[in-house]
């Protein structure tokens, strides 16, 4: 099994990315409305006083050094929100005690991932027969700087088993541990494509939204369909 020490490490080069968000979760204004980690203080002390759900809507951001938020930037609430509102279940990297932002080389590797995840965690849900959910798309820059690059690695390797994440979350936290920036890695779930586990969202640069996708279940996902595009 191929660990952290074995991948080599990128150089910096900027890199436009792309996501596949539920539109259920709302971007968090208050990520987006400061500039620095000190305004982001301010307003957070303020703002409590007032809205007993805006930790809720922040998170847990006692995982994420405030330093590592890239405040300022376009879309920095799509930026952060990976890592304060982590999935306890964990992810291919991470085993739900750090947060990732998962990105992708096109549209079409960003639906195929979140494409198969929607469906197992659909088909687990009772009495869903039919239903239609709204996702948003976007579209990312960043660094990527201090990126091991899995790429390498063989694709018979245990970090790209389909369904078991054992070696995958190994090489994750190993990764975390020694302040890697990320990991590039082969797309599990769309031939030839390839993907981005951020374990910080510190070099990204800008998120934007571009397009509203629909997904259609019945039994299974029947349809993926882009909605509308949105310039900005």
């Amino acid at each position: 099994m191929v660990t952290a020490k074995d991948l080599p490490v990128l150089s910096a080069d900027p890199v436009r990315a792309y996501r596949l968000v539920n539109s259920k979760f709302p971007p968090i204004a208050i990520f987006d409305d400061v500039a620095s980690a000190d305004e982001f203080e301010e307003l957070y002390a303020l703002q409590a006083l007032t809205n007993p759900r805006l930790a809720n809507q922040a998170g847990r951001l006692e995982l994420i050094p405030r330093a590592d938020i890239p405040f300022g930037i376009q879309g920095c609430s799509y930026a952060a929100a990976p890592f304060t509102h982590v999935n306890p279940d964990g992810s291919r990297f991470s085993d739900g005690s750090f947060g990732v932002l998962y990105l992708a080389d096109c549209m079409e590797t960003a639906i195929a991932e979140v494409r198969y995840h929607q469906q197992i965690y659909w088909a687990n849900v009772p009495a869903l027969r039919f239903e239609r959910f709204v996702f948003r798309g976007l579209t990312a820059r960043f660094d990527e700087a201090g990126v091991l690059d899995a790429l390498t690695a063989s694709r018979s390797d245990p970090i790209y088993s389909p369904t078991a994440y054992d070696a995958s979350r190994l090489l994750g936290r190993s990764a975390f541990d020694a302040g890697s920036t990320g990991i590039r890695y082969h797309s599990v779930r769309q031939p030839g494509g390839i993907c981005w586990g951020l374990l910080t969202p510190r070099q990204v640069s800008s998120v934007v939204q571009t397009a509203h996708y629909e997904m259609i279940w019945n039994g299974e996902v029947i349809g993926v369909h882009k909605l509308s595009t949105k310039v900005g």
